[in-house]
């Protein structure tokens, strides 16, 4: 149901109350989006589209070791999904709710930056 408009994005009322099961399913899924290298491999999935592990390495600038890593942990979470071909693992983003969430965290967090800026600038 919707609640009202936050600049320009639609807030959606919570239930009042979550069963306890589900809170720990939404405090699983803030956990995996919890981890920088995690939220740079989606950001490079949602910007480029699909992406084997050397691509992604490439992007990142980090080891296949830790991005395998990291991509199991999304995968496992249904966040990516994987489709292979041939010797190859190619990636995409599965979950429609991350562009939205990570839109509004990182326009919020632009604003606060600048807020900041603002208030120390002498």
């Amino acid at each position: 149901m919707l609640h009202s408009s936050l600049d320009g994005y639609i807030v959606l009322r919570m239930p009042k109350a979550l069963p306890p099961e589900l809170l720990e399913h939404v405090a699983e899924r803030f956990r995996v989006l919890g981890d920088a290298t995690r939220l740079g491999i989606i950001r490079t999935l949602l910007d480029d589209g699909e992406q084997n592990v050397g691509q992604l390495v490439d992007r990142l600038g980090t080891s296949q070791a830790n991005v395998s890593k990291h991509l199991r942990i999304l995968h496992d979470a249904r966040i990516v999904t994987r489709r292979t071909e041939g010797t190859s693992a190619y990636y995409a983003v599965t979950d429609p709710s991350l562009m939205p969430v990570c839109a509004i965290v990182c326009d919020r967090l632009r604003e606060q930056v600048a807020d900041d800026a603002r208030t120390f600038a002498v």
